[in-house]
């Protein structure tokens, strides 16, 4: 096309030979055209850069072929590598991703749920801070898959298998001779952490032994936060543990961390698992036996099941559990 006029559908249909009409239903995948003439179009449309009208096309089809996703910390690298898989797939599917950052603040949440109302989106994929939706009007009638956490009013849910964790991380650090284990806790006390404190708690039974309240520490899943209780529990009691299971992965390394500048031997005298097997847990030294979430299996099954709900596909299963796996390296 000559200069820099922007290429119309007009344009399109003249170079491909056919009509108009033609090319719309091409580009809306509306059918009624041959496997032949699909190809000559979308040749053509690749050849000439013609962009289709997002917005036109939302008018006419009552689609914006956009998904929000609504994460709690997006500089958590769990969440992070969840919103990368989560990109890859749905853009080989001619979606776009809107993300929101809630910060855990449930009043941004709700924001971020009206914000996405407002544009329109064909669904919402969504981890939630709060142990129940409030503003569900706001969102009625939209798709929505709720992945990673438990909201008690959530229908469609997409989860990794936090009570098998918690158990493999419980039996790792028994088997590995532990007889008092600490067990590290976000203070928010979600859906995941009380799964993973099941399967903890489930894991000593099994071997006889008790849970005792006097070693249930929790803070903020924040390195800084973990590394000031531990500090404290240390200055205050001593190191009457032999283990530690931290609910994630930073927690984790603030334990490794402060019992080290103590001069407790880790895992000589302290053994340590986390949750989540983020980067730094192969680079720090000693390396962190960890629980390891498939974030790859849980983006793409929450994706095809939001595509299937705006398609008004039936979800047969409402509760899809993605199975996790021990990491065992140098702390235990």
């Amino acid at each position: 096309m000559e200069g820099n006029k922007r290429v119309s559908i007009i344009d399109v249909a003249k170079k491909a030979g056919v009509s108009i009409a033609t090319v719309s239903r091409v580009i809306n995948r509306n059918g009624g055209y041959s496997k032949e003439t699909e190809e000559r179009v979308r040749r053509t449309i690749e050849e000439c850069g013609f962009t289709p009208n997002v917005n036109a096309i939302g008018l006419r089809t009552n689609r914006s072929n956009s998904i929000g996703v609504i994460v709690p910390d997006i500089t958590n690298e769990f969440f992070a590598r969840i919103i990368r898989e989560l990109d890859a797939f749905l853009l080989s599917r001619r979606y776009s991703l809107l993300v929101c950052n809630s910060n855990e603040d449930y009043m941004l949440e709700n924001m971020h749920i009206k914000g996405l109302a407002e544009k329109h989106v064909d669904g919402i994929i969504y981890i939630s801070g709060q142990n129940e939706i409030k503003k569900m009007n706001e969102i009625k009638g939209l798709p929505i898959v709720y992945i990673d956490r438990a909201p008690k009013n959530a229908e469609v849910l997409i989860l990794s298998d936090n009570e098998t964790g918690g158990y493999l991380a419980g039996r790792e650090l028994i088997q590995k001779g532990c007889r008092r284990i600490l067990f590290l806790r976000d203070i928010r006390y979600a859906s995941t952490v009380r799964s993973r404190k099941e399967g903890f708690v489930r894991a000593l039974q099994e071997k006889g032994m008790a849970f005792s309240e006097e070693l249930e520490m929790s803070c903020f899943p924040e390195y800084a936060e973990a590394r000031v209780v531990l500090e404290r529990l240390l200055k205050e009691k001593g190191c009457f543990f032999d283990g530690i299971f931290a609910t994630n992965d930073m927690m984790a390394l603030a334990c490794v961390n402060v019992l080290t500048e103590n001069q407790i031997k880790v895992p000589g005298q302290v053994k340590v698992v986390g949750f989540d097997n983020i980067s730094l847990t192969q680079f720090t030294s000693p390396q962190i036996t960890t629980v390891a979430q498939d974030t790859k299996e849980l983006a793409i099954h929450a994706a095809d099941t939001i595509l299937k709900m705006i398609e008004d596909e039936e979800i047969k299963q409402k509760r899809t559990i993605i199975p996790v796996r021990l990491v065992v390296r140098e702390t235990t």
